[in-house]
């Protein structure tokens, strides 16, 4: 793969994670279209695209993922779509990434990997960028939001945790969707009994169906298919950019302020996490 395409298969790769908050957002706050749909109509389309995606690409149908990856899988989309009624979709992206971000760090603690005095600073930095963020503000008006946004983040951090394992990530996230959807069918069914009401907004279903899609399925198929050509330490460096980009995409296409709290949250956040990667690389 040369630099120029591994460059631009990247940027789309981050442009559509961001793009999943961003479609979020406007699908909660232009239509009427509720977070138990929407996640529904993104898990159900995220799955169909990427079955046909391996089934084109590997002439078979997904043979890898396991019920507790999807059940994982599940809980931060739902989680994802209830936070996203009042966060701004910066300020989510931030709170998830960075709950991410920390619950893999805690992991690799407890399985016994030491940090240095650095990186422990690098972890209390993060931990307080996401902690400032958390408390009622302009961009983050609910407690419970917040906190349903880092269980999001918790749960995908435990998904990416379990993955590391899984092997042929595209075959294992499009198992894992697969087995994700008929929850979330249940989710629907739990919240928005009335069935029809779910099919009421054709662009709330059409922002749903581009982040499943698109922003998910073929963002994940895109980021998978770049990972082996890059260190990991580069990897992990990118992806530091998307709640950069979400926070852009925010303020630009839904005028959604962009604070000194917000950017000190994330010059904590995103500069703590990047401290313990790049020490982490010169170990």
């Amino acid at each position: 793969m040369t630099r120029l395409k591994l460059i631009v298969l990247a940027s789309i790769a981050m442009f559509a994670f961001a793009a999943n908050s961003l479609l979020c957002r406007m699908a909660l706050v232009e239509t009427s279209i509720d977070p138990a749909s929407f996640t529904a109509w993104r898990l159900v389309s995220g799955a169909i695209t990427l079955l046909v995606i391996v089934a084109v690409t590997q002439s078979s149908l997904p043979r890898r993922g396991n019920w507790l990856m999807a059940l994982a899988l599940f809980i931060y989309a739902g989680a994802f779509s209830f936070a996203y009624i009042t966060m701004t979709a910066g300020a989510g992206a931030l709170v998830l990434f960075g709950s991410v971000q920390i619950t893999m760090l805690l992991w690799g603690i407890f399985q016994g990997e030491r940090l240095t005095a650095i990186q422990w600073f690098g972890f209390a930095l993060a931990v307080t960028g996401l902690i400032m963020l958390l408390l009622p503000n302009s961009a983050v008006p609910a407690l419970g939001s917040a906190l349903l946004m880092a269980l999001a983040g918790i749960a995908w951090g435990g998904y990416s945790v379990m993955g590391k394992q899984a092997g042929a990530p595209t075959d294992a996230t499009a198992g894992n969707f697969l087995r994700a959807a008929p929850m979330a069918l249940v989710l629907l069914l739990m919240f928005v009994p009335d069935l029809s009401y779910s099919f009421s907004s054709t662009t709330g279903i059409g922002y749903a169906v581009a982040s499943g899609a698109l922003a998910s399925g073929v963002g994940y198929a895109i980021w998978y298919a770049v990972l082996p050509h890059m260190p990991a330490l580069k990897a992990a460096t990118i992806q530091l950019s998307v709640p950069v980009i979400a926070m852009l995409m925010g303020w630009g296409v839904l005028q959604e302020a962009i604070t000194y709290r917000m950017v000190f949250s994330a010059l904590c956040v995103l500069g703590g996490i990047a401290l313990v990667l790049w020490v982490k690389a010169q170990r």
